[in-house]
């Protein structure tokens, strides 16, 4: 009978020990993070969409109002056939002189004698080696703009346009 005993003894033994290493222990809240962590991922997407349609966009309309296009003022003047400073040498050039008020263009039409004789007097005293270059071709607009705008007695032109430039 103690045999019997024994194994009764056992048999209690492992079912004592059995279910306490079998049994699992619930993780808490595991579940309830998961779900908090999928809100917040969710949050923070709707959040970066937002702010991504205000940033770019700008929450603006699709039509777009354009600013008034003013259209630039040009004078154009006869072809210049000027003599360089070096005997020999000549120069064919044609320009449009660019106004900054439109309204004045009245008043430069009436100055265009003393305009066309200040220039032909300027050409006059170039040589062809100084304007032959790029930066001789913006120091030749640079100075004929100045005296230009002293011919005139105002700032009235703001740039020049070269539209023949031809030498011989």
């Amino acid at each position: 009978m103690n045999l019997y005993k024994k194994g009764d003894d056992m048999a209690e033994e492992k079912q004592e020990t059995n279910p306490e290493e079998t049994k699992k222990v619930p993780k808490k809240g595991g579940k309830k993070k998961l779900i908090i962590i999928v809100a917040a991922a969710a949050v923070l997407v709707i959040a970066a969409g937002i702010a991504g349609y205000f940033m770019f966009l700008g929450g603006k309309s699709s039509v777009k109002k354009e600013a008034p296009v003013v259209k630039a003022s040009l004078i154009a003047l006869d072809p210049f056939v000027v003599n360089l400073a070096e005997p020999g040498r000549f120069l064919k050039m044609s320009i449009q002189l660019e106004l900054s008020d439109p309204a004045s263009q009245p008043a430069v039409a009436e100055k265009i004698p003393q305009l066309r004789d200040t220039i032909i007097t300027l050409m006059g005293s170039k040589s062809m080696e100084s304007v032959s270059s790029s930066e001789g071709k913006f120091q030749l607009k640079d100075e004929i703009i100045l005296r230009a705008n002293q011919a005139v007695g105002k700032d009235i032109f703001k740039n020049l346009y070269f539209t023949e430039f031809v030498m011989q």
